[in-house]
């Protein structure tokens, strides 16, 4: 199956990869990015190296103007969207205790991890829904295997909003199971991105490693491609699942 796909977040990391993985794939990708325009178009580029087609769009996460923006930015030079990827996402400073925590920080990780997908999902459902004249489509949700743990002394406001996120997917899927759209949220454990080195922690892949089964951090084209399966390739029977992939961790 290929279509018509937007990845938020996608000029770097697993938002990137995704996008490529796509893109080589036949989809026509929406490469959005908040700031980082060359790097969005650098994936762009990449996406018509391996034949497919995309466009960078600007889109600000955290201003709902800026989604209904970019999601009719996809209809006018993409077409009718038939995959979602609400992969953007932000943590606060690495090391930050709830005892230290910040209500400015807090409401930035909340408008981009938690509502962010919301207005997302909303603006994608109202085009795919089959009940609404799409036809159908699957979102993807990003979240994280950190949701489970709580990550104390590190990232529990992170980790909160993420299992809002796997709440969310559940819901949603529920909702829309009979109007053609699959719902299904992939958690990644640790991955090798540059995540870390902008919460303040570059040496946080390293130090964490060893707690891995598998013995290593995954990259960000693992996660892609899991992504990918989910988006292409998982059977219409599948919904509402939050699929961890962390290498046991």
């Amino acid at each position: 199956m290929t279509g018509i796909a937007l990845v938020t977040g996608a000029s770097r990391g697993i938002g990137a990869a995704t996008a490529r993985w796509l893109g080589a794939r036949g989809y026509a990708v929406g490469v959005n990015h908040r700031d980082s325009a060359a790097e969005a178009e650098a994936v762009v580029a990449d996406i018509v190296r391996s034949g497919g087609r995309g466009v960078a769009i600007r889109a600000d996460m955290a201003r709902e103007a800026d989604i209904v923006a970019l999601f009719a930015a996809v209809d006018r030079e993409l077409g009718p969207l038939t995959a979602l990827v609400n992969n953007a996402g932000v943590t606060g400073p690495n090391g930050r205790r709830v005892v230290d925590q910040d209500a400015a920080i807090l409401d930035r990780i909340l408008r981009i991890n938690v509502a962010a997908p919301f207005l997302c999902a909303r603006e994608a459902a109202r085009r795919m829904s089959t009940a609404r004249g799409g036809a159908g489509g699957r979102i993807v949700n990003v979240s994280s295997t950190a949701a489970g743990r709580g990550s104390p002394n590190d990232w529990v406001d992170y980790a909160a909003s993420k299992a809002a996120v796997d709440t969310f997917t559940r819901g949603l899927a529920l909702e829309v199971a009979d109007e053609g759209i699959r719902v299904n949220a992939l958690a990644p454990g640790l991955v090798d991105t540059e995540i870390h080195a902008r919460a303040g922690a570059p040496d946080r892949v390293a130090a964490l490693a060893g707690r891995i089964p598998v013995g290593r951090a995954g990259t960000a084209e693992e996660i892609a491609e899991s992504i990918g399966w989910l988006i292409r390739d998982a059977p219409d029977y599948l919904t509402g699942a939050v699929l961890p992939v962390g290498g046991g961790f």
